[in-house]
């Protein structure tokens, strides 16, 4: 019965999803992080890529769909939440020789600039400080949905990030090149109405 009853709320709210990026209402928002990650994934030896991600996502989102420069975003996470599927690499991304995250416990991303792209996209260009050094990072957005949640009863509203870094450029070079330098970072958000 309640499959049914989250199915019946779903169908309910596809229109309002629907209606794409022109529809999504301006205003503060603040990110729900129960629904958002941050993932990474690094070259292994140029034999595979590999991948991990960080919880506990937390944000903001200052959002003007008419007028995208006036957009505003900062996202952080806490590095102690690293995991991968290995649990002896996890706690190594922890410790000094990568992570550090007891000196170094958040990675912070603040917007300076949002440039439309496309109906549905805009790059974010902005600051990255992670390990104690800040560089500019662009971020390469896409918007997937907006309306109203059906679990939640709340307006929210959700993109995917993606952008590149050279982790050598933070400080984080324990094996470079053999473990890739060029990072590939994906920033799954929801965000939610702040009123």
């Amino acid at each position: 019965m309640k499959a049914l009853v989250f199915a019946a709320a779903v169908l309910a709210a596809a229109p309002a999803l629907a209606d794409g990026a022109k529809s999504v209402k301006a205003g503060e928002y603040t990110i729900d992080s129960a629904h958002s990650q941050v993932l990474f994934s690094v070259s292994h030896f140029g034999l595979s890529n590999f991948s991990g991600g960080f919880s506990g996502v937390e944000g903001k989102l200052k959002l003007d769909p008419a007028k995208q420069l006036n957009s505003q975003l900062e996202v952080s996470v806490a590095t102690g939440t690293v995991a991968t599927p290995v649990d002896k690499l996890t706690g190594e991304l922890r410790d000094p020789e990568w992570l550090d995250a007891a000196q170094f416990p958040k990675a912070t991303f603040v917007s300076k600039k949002v440039t439309q792209t496309g109906a549905e996209t805009a790059d974010i260009a902005g600051e990255l400080t992670l390990h104690g050094v800040t560089k500019p990072v662009t971020l390469h957005a896409h918007f997937v949905g907006a309306g109203l949640n059906p679990m939640k009863k709340v307006y929210t509203v959700g993109f995917d990030a993606t952008g590149v870094i050279k982790r050598t450029e933070f400080g984080v070079s324990k094996y470079a090149p053999m473990i890739g330098d060029e990072v590939t970072l994906t920033i799954h958000a929801a965000f939610e109405a702040a009123n």
